[in-house]
């Protein structure tokens, strides 16, 4: 399937921001920085090019995320929330194109790949690359999840399930307020 290894919060990823991902969904600065995060170079696929590419992360204060980002989408994408199931525009979206990142733009998932799962959020069997997502358990009171995580950002975007249809059998369950649909140019 070519899922995203997962990552255990605050786990050290080969070239991600000194090896550190914050536990809140941000990125931290790396263990003796003076000036706080500072954007990293990470390999992702790009669709529009057809070829894996080197980008920048995208770092920002908590004020400037603020500002960027609509308040439900900083409270899912920041703030690890979830909006209610069947409100969100891409549930039962069918057009063909690309979903990306809502607050930073990387391609995550291709319309090939979205189906109905019944659940209420846009689900998708696969994302566009393994390293188009960062996943890691994400273990509360009451259950046992994977989180789905935007490696360029460090936002939240949902979780996976192992109870997706074949030939994956992956469910990534993603909130409609963490998307951006890009329509394919015909």
């Amino acid at each position: 399937m070519g899922a995203a290894a997962g990552v255990a919060a605050g786990a050290a990823l080969p070239g991600f921001l000194g090896g550190r991902l914050a536990i809140s969904g941000g990125f931290t600065a790396p263990a003796g920085a003076a000036d706080g995060p500072v954007p990293a170079s990470i390999r992702v696929y790009s669709a529009e090019k057809g070829n894996y590419v080197m980008i920048q992360t995208v770092v920002k204060t908590k004020e400037e995320w603020k500002k960027a980002l609509t308040p439900e989408q900083y409270h899912i994408l920041r703030e690890k929330g979830t909006e209610r199931a069947f409100s969100g525009k891409y549930d039962r979206h069918h057009e063909h194109g690309v979903y990306r990142c809502a607050a930073c733009g990387l391609e995550l998932y291709r319309s090939e790949e979205k189906y109905d799962s019944g659940t209420g959020w846009p689900s998708f069997t696969a994302p566009i690359a393994p390293s188009n997502v960062l996943t890691r358990p994400d273990n509360g009171f009451f259950s046992q999840r994977t989180e789905v995580l935007c490696p360029r950002c460090g936002g939240h975007l949902g979780h996976v399930f192992d109870d997706g249809p074949k030939p994956t059998g992956k469910r990534y369950c993603m909130n409609s307020a963490a998307l951006q649909f890009v329509p394919t140019v015909k």
